[in-house]
């Protein structure tokens, strides 16, 4: 990744939004309840695994991070849990954030119970596809699990690393890794130096393939091509809740010389 002051237009507040870090308000008259491990039982856990490669910034907040989100309480109550839990993945520790009312931006927000974990891209890149297991424990010896299918892995699109220039009117196709996983969505953009304004891509997908048009009006420049999908993760366990899901996002940014 480089680090440069020419393509700015919102790229980053636009990445904050694509991983879920901005909250969002619940209402203005929540009750706040403390629960343990086992009172979270009947919750269902998100995993999600956010791998941004920007090429504005060497590492943004948030961009290679995991995630693992329990459900809210719903109606009025908002849960906080209680200390003394750890998460780990894969035996690493994760952060907690245990969660509960919020009133610092002037009207109750609820945040929700979660654990994540901050990632090397590079010595991820470095390892075979793996399996991820999170555990929640805590003193009581309740455990809440779950195993995402290759979950600890570097997703990249292979050849957007290496592409210097694109010509109008042509259609470019890059393959998903690992190549095994299917596109559940997928999209590209390319921005102007020197621009505010971003052009979204004709895009189709062939399971792990994404397949996109450069404009044939398209000024001839250099632009900032960004290409980002998402897949389905496969949970292989789920324990100690009612249901889990899970998500990997990747993006990646490559600077291009448009003809």
């Amino acid at each position: 990744m480089h680090s440069s002051s020419r393509f700015r237009g919102g790229v980053v507040s636009g990445v904050l939004a694509a991983l879920g870090l901005l909250a969002a308000g619940c209402g203005s008259s929540l009750k706040e309840q403390d629960v343990d491990l086992a009172g979270l039982s009947g919750r269902t856990l998100l995993y999600t695994h956010a791998d941004v490669d920007l090429f504005e910034l060497e590492q943004a907040a948030g961009s290679h991070r995991v995630t693992v989100t329990f459900s809210q309480a719903g109606g009025d109550v908002c849960t906080r849990l209680n200390e003394g839990v750890t998460a780990t993945f894969n035996g690493e520790p994760m952060q907690m954030e245990r969660g509960g009312v919020d009133g610092t931006a002037g009207r109750d927000l609820c945040l929700p119970t979660r654990a994540f974990l901050d990632y090397a891209p590079d010595e991820w890149a470095a390892l075979p596809p793996t399996d991820a297991r999170v555990v929640f424990q805590d003193g009581s010896g309740t455990t809440i699990t779950v195993v995402m299918k290759e979950a600890q892995a570097k997703r990249t699109f292979d050849g957007v690393s290496e592409v210097q220039r694109l010509l109008r009117g042509q259609s470019y196709s890059y393959q998903w890794m690992p190549s095994t996983e299917k596109l559940e969505s997928a999209g590209a953009t390319l921005l102007a130096e020197g621009s505010a304004v971003t052009a979204t891509l004709t895009t189709t997908r062939d399971g792990g393939r994404i397949t996109f048009t450069v404009p044939p009006n398209l000024g001839a420049a250099t632009h900032l091509l960004t290409v980002r999908g998402q897949v389905q993760g496969e949970v292989l366990e789920c324990t100690g809740v009612t249901s889990c899901s899970g998500t990997y996002f990747h993006s990646e940014e490559q600077v291009v010389s448009v003809q």
